[in-house]
């Protein structure tokens, strides 16, 4: 077996020193890679192997969801009021099949090596042959240790099917390891939510603001949920899964993700169905489950145990990533001290880590708005009347924190506000396009307001030095890449 490996280090090492392209063979890549959880000296890399290279065409019908009237046995169209009692049927066009809707892709088993290296360095090394899980959709996710921080690395993933001694399809990519927290550096991510899969604005498929964002060459990109759409057609969990085929086998996602450190997050659309809790009752998912997408999210997105968690980027800057599904109260519960969206260990977790936490600047990103303002027709986030009094206890948090900022996810407009009670400051990012923005008008310009714009595109933050000092600088960007608005942030 070793001897079998270092000739096939020996090949790929050709194979990279010639620059050559082959004819490849399967299994593939037709999902990309996705690069996350980088710390200063790890990164975790997402795999799905493929039967094909392209995904099934995006041209390609769609299939019909009907629900059922318990009452009469008929099958209407929309599931209007009733849906707690209306249960989905899906019907596939004739000759069509899950394999074959837009932008399916059928898994394979198979085996994943990774070889990465410094990009200063010419030695590379390599992971062991890993199986994909037939039972987690033919995915894995191999952890590269022992990195150096504040490094360049570059990494090329191959396959092969079992007990193979072909190579299959390889493809590079690269990221970079967190800068330790005793060292200063420029550090720049980006943030967006809201990327549904119908309001696509690319040509050839995908979304503008990947590479508008990888013309930043971000160190990391934060994604703060409603990542897919389950809503509509996710009735079972091989259609749950086509969402994530779908949406990641997309050109400007493959694109981005095998270049940029990630760090994914859920929200109601990417956990069930919208504005959803464990224990919610109804039809209108079929045999589709919470507990399911729980499990699916985890599968589908480079992750650990814990979806929520901490990381530092340098003396400068912490972020903290909250989970706001598994946890939570129903929306409908009355509020109380006991009404909750996070969980007392969750709350407990960040309130610990924030106090000892030494970095400059402290930021909280969550999947839901915090500050607001929201419509007064919501209920699901801490900005609500229905989820209040925990609402005002982590903004009183926040405000005994100096140089601490909350950015935000799920609404589908880009605003900067402040809290009028604790001055609390919180950045919406924006849905990923400008056919998804809305839900807001311009001309809704409310007290708590610093910036307002119902359009898509996406958040940067930056730190720099200026005057010998940390600055922590926020651009919100259009879908093309042009800033609309700058908040620059120092501490005194």
């Amino acid at each position: 077996m070793r001897s079998f490996h270092f000739v096939i280090t020996l090949l790929f090492l050709i194979v990279v020193a010639s620059g050559c392209k082959k004819k490849t063979e399967g299994p593939y890549f037709a999902m990309g890679i996705k690069i996350g959880e980088v710390t200063g000296h790890s990164s975790l890399v997402w795999v799905r192997l493929t039967a094909d290279s392209l995904p099934a065409p995006r041209s390609n019908p769609f299939p019909t969801v009907r629900y059922r009237d318990p009452k009469t046995g008929q099958l209407v169209e929309e599931f209007t009021r009733e849906r707690d009692e209306y249960r989905p049927e899906v019907f596939f066009p004739e000759g069509y099949d899950i394999y074959s809707i837009p932008g399916a892709t059928r898994g394979i088993a198979g085996d994943v090596s990774i070889y990465y290296k410094p990009d200063s360095s010419s030695h590379w090394q390599s992971t062991e042959w890993k199986p994909v899980d037939p039972d987690r959709d033919f995915t894995t996710q191999i952890l590269l240790e022992d990195l150096q921080p504040g490094m360049n690395y570059e990494i090329r993933v191959i396959s092969r099917y079992p007990d193979s001694k072909a190579i299959g399809e390889s493809l590079t990519g690269k990221f970079r390891t967190a800068t330790p927290p005793g060292e200063t550096a420029e550090v720049l991510f980006t943030v967006t939510t809201g990327q549904a899969y119908l309001d696509q604005d690319a040509p050839g498929g995908g979304f503008k603001i990947y590479d508008q964002m990888l013309k930043l060459n971000p160190d990391f990109f934060v994604h703060t949920g409603d990542i897919v759409y389950y809503d509509e057609y996710a009735k079972n969990l091989d259609l749950a899964r086509w969402h994530w085929s779908r949406t990641y086998s997309l050109p400007t996602n493959i694109r981005f993700h095998r270049m940029v450190n990630s760090y994914f997050m859920k929200d109601d659309h990417d956990t069930w169905l919208d504005d959803c809790w464990p224990g919610m009752n109804t039809q209108f998912m079929g045999d589709f489950t919470f507990e399911q997408g729980q499990k699916v999210f985890l599968e589908q997105v480079p992750m650990g145990e814990k979806t929520y968690r901490t990381y530092r980027w340098g003396k400068d800057l912490q972020i903290w990533l909250v989970e706001g599904r598994d946890f939570r109260s129903p929306n409908d519960m009355a509020d109380s001290n006991e009404k909750t969206i996070w969980g007392e260990i969750q709350k407990t977790w960040l309130k610990n880590s924030v106090s000892s936490s030494d970095a400059t600047f402290k930021i909280l990103i969550s999947p839901t708005p915090i500050v607001g303002p929201d419509r007064k027709n919501k209920f699901d986030n801490h900005s609500n009347d229905s989820f209040q009094t925990e609402g005002a206890e982590i903004r009183s948090f926040i405000a005994g924190n100096p140089g601490m900022y909350v950015v935000c996810g799920d609404r589908h407009w880009q605003y900067i506000s402040e809290d009028q009670a604790t001055g609390v400051r919180e950045y919406s990012c924006g849905p990923a396009s400008n056919q998804h923005a809305g839900g807001w008008s311009d001309d809704m310009y409310m007290p708590e307001h610093r910036y307002l714009n119902v359009t898509g595109g996406f958040l940067a933050g930056q730190i720099i030095r200026m005057n010998g000092g940390p600055v922590l600088v926020f651009n919100h960007f259009d879908v093309d890449g042009n800033i609309h608005n700058t908040d620059t942030l120092r501490i005194h």
